[in-house]
């Protein structure tokens, strides 16, 4: 059954009136990943070394052995962002009298066809027969790649188990974010025990004892179950909505609810975030810029660099506003004709973008609040930036989203899709992120430094006092363009 999964999507592909955009798609994402396993593979023959130059007062083995820990806690997070659930393609067979074991089986292997799969093999292989299997023998080299394999194969299933949680739950992507940066706080800046320290010791006790890694190959395994049974239990996802007590409805957000049509209008956005693959892998990856300040605070230099002081809270602050606000309004080109044919002011409409835009951002101001532990000042430029967000940053984005005219497949993975993208999102960031520097600098450059910072407080207050200005004048522009806009989602 698993083959006859592949032949039908297989002629699906062929078949599909966008086949000739999606074979050069397809073309260009494997030219761009051939590209960097080959970086991967390079990297491996010269491996030896990079270790030996990073840590000269160690063998280099016992450098590979300490360092790979941290391979499989960072591969953890980039799966986190990048690795998509594969469940829209056996849609049309959930009605079919076909048993469930099957169609998970299909799942589980489909989603294997990564290139995270095979990274880890060829990043360490060349290195491991160059340096390791001179030194220690076939057994040893074998024992390795059955512990990366295991591990490889835990980290792929628990992502894929945690993306199917936190569909019900978010508190299980809070706590995962949390359980990553607690790891990286220990570590690096509170300065305990080092995870290179575990790392070291428990591959070379697998070298001496190679049937320790038998142990890694079980927890791999482990993890394949627990993924499989949950996903048999929870086939897919409209199905966790529809028995979850997590569907929501418009009326369930107690914070727009006092907004009236344009909280309702609001909600049914957070609605749409919730339930569809791109906005909700873009908003989850704007959140991830929360904990930009962890690597950019703990260096002092760094952090007390004026272009930092602006750039890091600009970013942080403004991140759902620009990964989420740059699509706008592509995000709802599906049923933008409906928008205009039903009885939606344009006023309300522009809103409740406010609105959402303030939730994440006052959201993200409050979640980054203790950063304030590196200084007061830090914090004080947070709270200036979320000003200065709310004030002219959502104006500029909203500007922009006037002139776009891409549309959005909401279905479609949020990793390498270029869908939507358009000149528009290039020509946003140049006044989103020059602006502020453009007010900032020249007091800097005249040795006023706080009057700098006072003046993107007082812009950005003078913004959100005087929103209801710009908004006529953004309604205005709207109402002019709004056919041309519906004609373009149309023709995508």
């Amino acid at each position: 059954m698993t083959i006859t999964f592949f032949v039908h999507q297989w002629k699906a592909f062929w078949r599909s009136k966008n086949t000739g955009k999606s074979i050069a798609l397809r073309v260009l994402m494997a030219v761009f990943l051939l590209y960097l396993l080959a970086n991967l593979l390079f990297l491996s023959f010269f491996l030896d070394k990079i270790l030996a130059g990073t840590f000269p007062d160690r063998d280099v083995i016992t450098s590979f052995n300490s360092v790979l820990l941290y391979y499989f806690l960072f591969d953890l997070v980039i799966r986190y962002q990048m690795q998509e659930l594969p469940t829209m393609s056996v849609q049309p067979y959930l009605h079919l009298p076909i048993k469930r074991n099957k169609i998970v089986n299909y799942l589980s292997v489909i989603s294997l066809f990564s290139a995270f799969t095979i990274s880890p093999f060829i990043l360490s292989l060349p290195f491991l027969i160059k340096v390791l299997l001179p030194q220690q023998g076939a057994v040893a080299l074998i024992a390795i790649l059955i512990s990366i394999l295991g591990l490889n194969t835990f980290n792929h299933f628990f992502i894929l188990w945690l993306k199917r949680k936190e569909n019900l739950n978010a508190w299980f992507m809070l706590l995962f974010l949390i359980a990553m940066a607690g790891i990286g706080l220990y570590d690096f800046y509170w300065q305990g025990q080092s995870l290179s320290h575990y790392s070291s010791l428990l591959y070379c006790a697998i070298l001496l004892s190679p049937w320790y890694a038998a142990g890694h190959l079980l927890l791999g395994i482990t993890m394949y179950f627990i993924n499989y049974q949950y996903l048999r239990g929870n086939l897919y996802l409209e199905e966790l909505y529809t028995n979850s007590s997590s569907k929501i409805s418009s009326t369930e957000f107690p914070l727009v609810n006092r907004f009236g049509k344009v909280g309702d209008l609001a909600a049914l956005e957070l609605k749409l975030i919730f339930r569809n693959k791109r906005p909700k892998s873009t908003v989850m990856k704007g959140l991830l810029f929360i904990f930009y300040g962890l690597i950019f605070y703990t260096n002092p230099q760094v952090a007390s660099n004026p272009m930092g002081l602006v750039f890091c809270p600009l970013f942080m602050m403004g991140a759902f506003i620009i990964t989420y606000g740059q699509f706008m309004f592509g995000w709802q080109s599906s049923h933008f004709d409906g928008i205009l044919i039903n009885k939606i002011d344009s006023n309300d409409f522009f809103k409740a973008k406010f609105l959402l835009f303030s939730l994440f951002s006052t959201a993200s101001f409050l979640l980054t609040i203790p950063y304030v532990y590196f200084g007061w000042k830090i914090l004080l430029m947070h709270f200036i930036m979320y000003l200065w967000n709310l004030g002219i940053s959502t104006l500029i984005v909203l500007f922009f989203a006037n002139n776009n005219y891409k549309r959005i497949d909401l279905s479609k993975k949020g990793s390498f899709n270029w869908e939507g993208v358009g000149a528009s999102q290039w020509l946003l960031g140049i006044p989103f992120f020059l602006v502020p520097f453009m007010i900032y600098f020249p007091f800097k450059w005249m040795g006023y430094e706080n009057a700098g910072i006072s003046a993107l407080a007082i812009i950005g207050l003078i913004g959100i006092l005087t929103r209801n200005f710009w908004l006529a004048l953004l309604v205005k522009k709207f109402n002019k363009k709004r056919y041309q806009i519906a004609e373009g989602f149309r023709n995508e």
